[in-house]
């Protein structure tokens, strides 16, 4: 039965797999996060000092247009990323019923076995 014994760690290792890949969306999530609130508040010093807050405006600061670019980006690739957490969380939940029903199999084999072998015991 050493192969559901193999089924079950492979199992354990993709499920482990998912929740690293889990944790990696999560920690880009909240750099994305980060990152677009530092650039707002760049943004809001940049239109203080330059008195303008109307981005249409002439004068409108070129920093604070090509601020707002990259935070406008990244907000919308962190939209991505949530997108892509759902379908990994997705994933890591079948994968941790697939797990469940892999030791539930090893479980059911290895108290099988133990029977049999106290049985031969007994008889022998």
């Amino acid at each position: 039965m050493k192969a559901r014994e193999n089924l079950v760690r492979l199992k354990r290792f993709q499920v482990n797999d998912k929740r690293k890949q889990l944790t990696q969306l999560d920690m880009m999530i909240a750099d994305f996060e980060r990152m677009a609130g530092e650039l707002e508040l760049q943004i809001a010093a940049e239109e203080k000092k330059a008195g303008i807050t109307d981005i249409n405006h002439f004068a409108y600061p070129t920093f604070a247009k090509a601020a707002r670019q990259r935070r406008d980006n990244l907000l919308g690739s962190q939209e991505e990323l949530k997108q892509q957490r759902e379908s990994a969380q997705a994933l890591l939940d079948a994968a941790e019923a697939e797990l469940a029903k892999a030791e539930a199999l090893e479980m059911r084999d290895g108290r099988g076995r133990d029977a049999d072998g106290g049985r031969a015991a007994a008889a022998g």
